[in-house]
């Protein structure tokens, strides 16, 4: 096999995982792909001859292009939004996708990816790659042009933020799924007491509109506060069909096979601690649903 041959069958031997880092880092599909293109454009450019851990080189080469695209993106941010929903990863309950699987491996959840939005992008390099992905401090520091001692601090401080706004959830599937299905049973009947008691005291329910709708933007804090909001959920319910969420339980809201909703969920202690919504009709034409709409 000549060099060219052996370069590709390498980068295609850590394609998945160079997608998750930057999924991970962006929280976008369409994103990460183009971080991990590339990556691929710059090791064809690049003399590696000399390069020891290739799979080490690639990961610094695309979590450097992402952080060049993160900081293009607070660049361009004029006014941030109250929330920016990242691309959610869709599938059936069973499972069954395995590029899907791994780009969920560490279990990058909806509310997770919220929170990492609002990090700076160093924060974010730092624990997305150390925290997620087990690279060291001392390979992380010179991407962010700091001292391993200042990017232990940046994931530290970007960890405390993910523990108090993205508690861990439940690893029991079937668990979570309980729960959410209490939760839309009591919503289609507008049982407000049901609603309460599935909920979190501290429950965050956000949900994004997209620009077609005047960047209509929500977030409600508060489990009698999103029960009232959950009742008007109530009409429909009849089109919610089971789904998983990047790995969790959660619905899709969908009708003769036009989206109209993706909701994940994120269930910590038997509650629903955070609620996510994807209400943009622009992103949600993008995403293939079928089998999830209630059609053959």
């Amino acid at each position: 096999m000549d060099e060219r041959g052996s370069l590709t069958e390498c980068f295609e031997e850590h394609r998945t995982r160079l997608r998750a880092v930057a999924y991970g880092m962006l929280g976008s599909l369409n994103e990460a792909d183009d971080a991990v293109q590339e990556a691929w454009l710059r090791l064809h450019r690049a003399d590696t001859g000399s390069v020891e851990n290739l799979a080490g080189w690639l990961t610094t080469v695309v979590a450097r292009v992402c952080l060049n695209m993160l900081r293009s993106r607070e660049a361009r941010r004029e006014e941030p939004l109250d929330v920016h929903m990242p691309d959610p990863i869709i599938s059936h309950e069973d499972g069954g996708d395995p590029e899907q699987e791994a780009l969920l491996a560490d279990s990058v959840g909806l509310a997770l990816l919220v929170v990492l939005d609002a990090l700076t992008p160093a924060e974010r390099l730092a624990f997305v790659l150390h925290d997620m992905f087990a690279v060291p401090f001392e390979e992380i520091a010179p991407m962010i042009e700091r001292s391993p001692a200042a990017a232990r601090q940046l994931a530290s401080r970007a960890r405390r933020r993910v523990r108090g706004q993205a508690p861990a959830p439940d690893a029991d599937l079937t668990r979570q799924r309980d729960v959410v299905d209490a939760f839309l049973t009591a919503a289609r009947h507008g049982d407000f007491d049901a609603l309460v008691a599935v909920l979190d005291p501290d429950v965050v329910l956000r949900a994004d509109g997209g620009v077609a709708r005047a960047r209509q933007t929500v977030v409600i804090h508060g489990a009698r506060a999103v029960a009232e909001q959950a009742r008007t959920f109530g009409r429909l319910s009849p089109f919610a069909r089971p789904a998983l969420i990047n790995g969790a339980a959660g619905v899709v809201v969908a009708a003769g096979g036009r989206p109209l909703s993706v909701m994940g969920f994120t269930v910590a202690h038997g509650k629903i601690v955070a609620i996510d919504v994807l209400n943009d009709p622009e992103r949600l034409a993008d995403f293939d649903l079928a089998g999830l709409d209630g059609s053959p």
